[in-house]
């Protein structure tokens, strides 16, 4: 599982004022230099950057209120689309997702679990944790056979394609392992190298400016 989540930006203050006046999540910590939001059983913070950069994150919701979030969304977003959609099925997930993207683009994926369900009307808690983060880099082989070897398993199979989007956990939790250059879907974004750090359940990982993994 994906506990905590640290990303970067060279615009903290729009981002805090989307995450936490737009999308109306709970700020746990603000600095000059970063903030935290909570995002049901995770924590998802950016971090002040000099440079720009981008990611593609997602995030677990009810799958009996996907239809609910959409619309309380699209008054606060536009969503994205893909072949003239503005959301998709996923049977090997059994999930529907919607994405959109933030005020530095961040590409953002809503995926409805439809085995979870979460009775009663759409809060903040309707955002139940950070489902995937995705990791790009140009040693999708090294980083992909580092986590392995970290327990975190190759959801298909155990050679990680180094020129295809590799998925790396289990359940409703991920680590999108992705090369260079490759079309984000529901985005005209292509995938770039950041650096970015994560808590898998109790492993650290980092990831530095040129896609390299070191953990604790």
């Amino acid at each position: 599982m994906i506990k905590a989540a640290t990303l970067y930006t060279n615009n903290l203050k729009a981002l805090r004022r989307f995450y936490g006046n737009v999308l109306e999540l709970d700020v746990m910590e603000s600095t000059a230099e970063q903030f935290t939001v909570r995002i049901g059983e995770s924590h998802l913070t950016f971090k002040q950057s000099e440079k720009p950069a981008f990611y593609h994150f997602a995030i677990n919701i009810p799958g009996n209120q996907f239809s609910m979030m959409k619309y309380w969304m699209l008054d606060r977003v536009t969503l994205n689309r893909e072949e003239g959609r503005d959301e998709v099925y996923f049977p090997s997930f059994d999930a529907d997702a919607m994405y959109f993207e933030d005020p530095v683009g961040n590409i953002v994926e809503l995926i409805g679990r439809r085995k979870r369900d979460l009775f009663g009307d759409l809060t903040k808690e309707s955002f139940l944790n950070i489902s995937e983060v995705g990791i790009t880099t140009p040693h999708v082989v090294e980083v992909g056979d580092e986590l392995q070897d970290l327990g975190i398993p190759l959801r298909n199979g155990t050679e990680v394609e180094p020129d295809e989007l590799n998925f790396l956990g289990r359940g409703d939790n991920y680590i999108l392992l992705a090369p260079l250059g490759r079309r984000w879907y529901f985005s005209k974004k292509v995938s770039e190298a950041y650096p970015l750090e994560l808590t898998w359940n109790e492993a650290y990982l980092k990831v530095d400016e040129e896609g390299r993994l070191s953990f604790e």
